[in-house]
């Protein structure tokens, strides 16, 4: 579905919502084109930093399911009500980390049919 005044899909303006500054333009460079453009060095560090926050999140909603269950005690001054945000956000992050880790298989992939290649000649 296109938001046709932005240009972009409603899962993209969503995604934009969920998350921050920081993890949007982390989740935007696993899309095409700006990840075949990273080297594999930068590859690797980008899918470290998505582990990194997409844990991260998860942690964060887990606390927050068990304040809004009343098991835990709340972390600030106000106890939750729910952790949908944080794990819309988890879901977001993950998706980017398939889409890094998917790419970097791929890469594998040609690198071993490169080899062979090279090995028949």
């Amino acid at each position: 579905m296109t938001d046709a005044r932005l240009g972009t899909t409603t899962a993209s303006v969503e995604e934009r919502r969920a998350l921050d500054a920081e993890e949007w333009q982390l989740a935007d460079m696993t899309r095409a084109p700006a990840i075949q453009r990273l080297g594999d060095a930068e590859l690797t560090e980008l899918i470290w930093r998505l582990r990194e926050r997409r844990n991260r999140a998860r942690e964060l909603a887990d606390r927050q399911a068990r304040e809004a269950r009343w098991k835990a005690d709340p972390a600030g001054s106000v106890p939750v009500r729910s952790d949908s945000g944080m794990r819309r956000k988890h879901g977001y992050l993950a998706e980017a980390l398939e889409r890094a880790k998917a790419e970097q298989a791929r890469r594998a992939e040609a690198r071993k049919q490169a080899e062979a290649t090279d090995a028949a000649r």
